[in-house]
């Protein structure tokens, strides 16, 4: 991990380093765009022909008849399950639904002045599709995190993709019930689900994390299928002086694990404490490849010079993962996508069984969103209903509103019942 002080000589070189953080985000994107565009292209056009031949090539499809995963064999997977991982993955599904059923916002009507009521109604999307990766990793976890606030949220339909799912993958499938599961993944699977084919049917969203090939696609298909974000490699920011290196440096590593590409990032005004960080990390990477080349190309640990400024670093930085030394360090946070506190919260519980969301920004996105949620999976209606007396009582000003913007057929729609009301008056 590279050390930059924020005072001294090193200033000017940290004031590049964080600028150069603050505008991370989906330009790899762009290597990858030409050929997503092909593929999805392709997809788009020739549905099935193009889905089976891409899934043969890339995810090694055996066949047409092993696109669709069948419930016997998700069934077989969980009965093939160790029983203490079949126990750890039901714990797991119990803590996010309950989660999730907290989450959920409510329909309501509330009186809003006289002659008016407005409100909302809450309702499910109508179909989903979630992504599982299945890279260097199986990712069961990843679908119970798309897959549950899908169902706590009401959709009905709920499609899975995944390239090469992994035995506990399915038995998670299982698990939730999931009745359509495709063994597809990349560009392809995303273009499947936004566009239709003649075997898996379009989905109104698609939610979930990928490779850059996976998120390039889903950039390119959001104006025709909603997505829920557009999701980088992993990060991490540990804001702490009061932590113990040991139980810091370990978070590092457990996220830089992820992806070559993970950002480790480890904020302080204590010098001892940075050093001591800097000397765990190459300790605990030391066996951990991935973790170890991450650390080397992404890993900072930066001293700051007092506490307001490391806030203040914290924040320009949005990080995916947030660890702080207390509760009262909650005040001033104000972008980041999940938030851990003090020394016995390790990010990782946060990825299984803590119960909020493990999809979460990245890329400096924290500044505008949080994690993926039931509410990613509902739509709010709003409704709004006058009687006589509240339209006598609001709409000479909106008539006002209507005409300064020049519109006078809005006006006139007021107006008439205006009219019809005083007539009765």
């Amino acid at each position: 991990m590279k050390l930059i002080r924020t005072t001294g000589r090193g200033a000017t070189n940290a004031a590049n380093v964080l600028a150069a953080l603050e505008r991370r985000g989906g330009a790899a994107l762009d290597t990858v765009m030409p050929a997503v565009k092909r593929i999805v292209t392709e997809v788009r056009r020739k549905g099935d022909r193009a889905l089976l031949r891409y899934a043969a090539q890339l995810d090694g499809l055996s066949g047409p008849d092993a696109l669709r995963v069948t419930s016997e064999q998700t069934s077989a997977a969980w009965n093939a399950t160790d029983p203490a991982l079949r126990k750890a993955l039901s714990t797991a599904a119990s803590q996010i639904r309950q989660f999730a059923k907290r989450q959920l916002p409510s329909s309501w009507t509330k009186p809003a002045g006289a002659g008016l009521t407005t409100g909302q109604l809450v309702r499910p999307l109508g179909s989903v599709g979630c992504y599982v990766p299945s890279g260097r990793h199986p990712l069961p976890s990843t679908l119970l995190m798309t897959v549950i606030p899908a169902q706590v949220a009401g959709v009905e339909r709920i499609v899975v993709v995944s390239p090469k799912p992994a035995q506990e993958t399915l038995a998670a499938a299982h698990l939730l019930g999931i009745s359509e599961f495709y063994r597809a993944g990349g560009a392809h699977a995303v273009a499947a689900l936004a566009y239709g084919t003649e075997t898996i049917a379009r989905v109104d969203k698609i939610v979930g994390p990928g490779n850059l090939y996976v998120t390039a696609a889903k950039r390119l298909t959001a104006f025709d299928c909603a997505i829920d974000m557009l999701a980088g490699p992993t990060e991490i920011v540990v804001a702490s002086d009061r932590g113990r290196a040991a139980d810091i440096a370990s978070d590092l590593v457990a996220q830089a694990e992820h992806d070559p590409e993970a950002l480790a990032i480890f904020i302080t005004t204590r010098a001892g404490l940075a050093q001591e960080v800097i000397a765990e990390t190459k300790t605990r990477s030391r066996d951990n490849p991935v973790a170890r080349e991450a650390l080397d190309r992404h890993g900072l640990v930066i001293l700051a010079a007092d506490a307001d400024e490391a806030r203040a670093l914290t924040n320009r930085i949005a990080p995916e993962h947030l660890t702080v030394d207390s509760a009262g360090d909650l005040d001033w946070v104000q972008n980041a996508g999940s938030v851990f506190i003090g020394r016995w919260s390790a990010q990782p519980m946060g990825d299984y069984v803590s119960g909020p969301n493990h999809t979460l920004p990245t890329g400096g996105m924290a500044r505008v969103r949080g994690g993926l949620s039931v509410n990613d999976f509902v739509k709010l209606i709003t409704v709004q209903e006058y009687s006589a007396q509240g339209i006598a009582q609001f709409g000479p000003q909106a008539v006002l509103l209507a005409e300064a913007e020049g519109l006078t057929g809005h006006a006139e729609a007021i107006r008439t019942r205006l009219n019809r009301r005083a007539n009765r008056a």
